[in-house]
């Protein structure tokens, strides 16, 4: 399905950028200004489909990492609403172990992805892509410190 969407994207692109090179090379300064204005769209779209894909590939990786270590967050046997999300009380609860558990060593990438898993398990999505990046960049420096040595 994501390379569908990534296909047809890039369909769209070209589509646009067609029509931005058609509008510049009419030479009119209302034609020239609405083919930069369209030429943008293109390039923007294209930095937002590549940042996307490299932040979802480096979760994964991250998931399988945190996995291997034997390190995930047990959420199975917490009770869960019709909607199939934790209820409020027990990701509360969650949270604020992982919280105690992250606040101990903070530098420590998997507590760090923890953490942001914990945050979005309890409903707060703004931290919670936040504290991704955060173990992201940490996850990136571990990975870049681990092939040094």
């Amino acid at each position: 399905m994501i390379a569908f969407l990534v296909v047809a994207m890039c369909v769209y692109f070209v589509i646009l950028g067609r029509m931005a090179f058609t509008l510049l090379g009419k030479g009119e300064p209302v034609s020239i200004g609405l083919g930069i204005g369209i030429l943008v769209l293109p390039i923007l779209g294209v930095w937002m489909i590549v940042s996307t894909l490299r932040s979802g590939i480096e979760h994964q990786r991250m998931a399988a990492d945190v996995a291997d270590l034997g390190r995930e967050l047990d959420v199975d046997d917490l009770p869960r609403r019709a909607s199939g999300r934790i209820e409020r009380d027990s990701a509360d609860e969650l949270f604020t172990r992982v919280k105690d558990e992250w606040e101990a060593d903070p530098s420590d990438w998997v507590r760090t992805y923890r953490i942001a898993r914990a945050y979005d398990y309890a409903g707060d999505r703004s931290r919670a892509r936040e504290m991704m990046k955060r173990a992201s960049e940490q996850y990136r420096e571990h990975k870049s410190g681990k092939s040094q040595v």
